[in-house]
């Protein structure tokens, strides 16, 4: 593993060390010297058969459910002890034996679920991506802002530009599909905000690239409202992507006063870019799997557990979700051709 895994320091980490290590360790073997003896007849014996032993039933104080944190490679005594809080909250609740640990890396944490290294755990949407190409988690619950588990992006054009808009602002609908109303951006220079952004780059790249529109190399501006700015100015890109809705940002009003009328939206991809997710390995059982769910939602009804779900993973509300939700972000998220691996930290 490139990243180590950074075990909680508390009581449940011995238990946590002797199951990861244990097995990896190899020790020398003691041979004994003896002289040998003269060669005798052997004498046929029965070899009595041997049951292989069980491996211990998971979630059991032998083979405990292991809940990672957020990723850090210097992790808060908050993050920590709040960890602390959330295993006990699931072990009360389920009956599960929990043991926490706080991976060094987003890749570290993918290698892990991927060696049942860790059975619940936090993942950003292309950590998510990617553990699920590699059939190593399933989503369990989505984080929510705002009321949604998913939000949209939007491709944006200057008014006075040679460009059409296909979306209906009044009615928040495209009035075509994808491949029309984009095949007027073919070479064409777009404006990206970051290499990382699934709203400013990739899933609009994925799109023009399922329906097979070539775009010149894009001008990256390093965040969204710059985009509209951009797109606004007319001499930086001939486009540009954003999330729904970027024309809207406080950091635009001043010096923008007219920017929604003249930055128009050409064509709206639906929400289908989730937030945070936190998942489970898929060969855990539906019964575990619906009791740890359970949990983490019960847990987010109380005060406390608010204040601990926001101080181990940055959100504090979430919803139940599945596969399915989120195929057409795969989907895209594969269409653009790029590496998940750079995609995630």
């Amino acid at each position: 593993m490139r990243a180590y895994i950074q075990t909680c320091k508390n009581k449940k980490t011995l238990v946590l060390l002797t199951l990861l290590f244990t097995l990896g360790c190899s020790f020398p073997l003691q041979v004994t010297l003896t002289t040998p003896k003269a060669a005798s007849t052997p004498v046929p014996t029965s070899t009595p058969t041997q049951t292989p032993l069980a491996a211990p039933e998971l979630g059991s104080d032998q083979n405990p459910l292991i809940l990672a944190l957020a990723p850090s490679t210097a992790p808060s005594e908050a993050a920590i002890a709040a960890g602390d809080v959330l295993a006990a909250y699931i072990e009360t609740r389920t009956g599960y034996k929990v043991v926490t640990v706080i991976p060094a890396s987003e890749e570290a944490l993918v290698e892990a679920l991927g060696k049942g290294n860790a059975h619940m755990a936090p993942l950003s949407p292309f950590g998510f991506a990617l553990a699920y190409k590699n059939n190593s988690a399933t989503a369990l619950l989505a984080q929510v802002r705002n009321g949604r588990m998913f939000y949209g992006a939007q491709i944006i054009i200057n008014r006075e530009s040679e460009f059409v808009t296909y979306f209906d602002e009044e009615r928040g609908e495209n009035t075509a599909d994808a491949a029309i109303a984009l095949q007027q951006f073919a070479d064409k220079k777009p404006c990206w905000s970051e290499v990382k952004s699934p709203s400013g780059y990739v899933i609009p790249l994925g799109l023009l690239n399922q329906a097979q529109i070539k775009v010149r190399a894009g001008a990256f501006l390093e965040g969204q409202p710059n985009v509209v700015r951009g797109v606004y100015a007319d001499d930086i890109c001939d486009f540009g992507a954003t999330f729904i809705d970027a024309r809207t940002s406080p950091t635009l009003e001043a010096d923008y006063p007219d920017v929604m009328g003249k930055v128009q939206v050409a064509w709206r991809i639906p929400e289908i870019i989730p937030y945070e997710s936190i998942v489970m390995p898929p060969d855990i059982s539906t019964d575990m799997r619906r009791n740890v769910q359970r949990a983490f939602i019960d847990f987010m009804t109380t005060p406390e557990g608010k204040t601990a779900l926001q101080t181990i993973y940055g959100f504090d509300e979430m919803l139940p979700v599945k596969d399915a939700a989120y195929a057409e972000f795969f989907a895209l998220t594969n269409a653009s051709g790029l590496n998940l691996l750079d995609l995630i930290e």
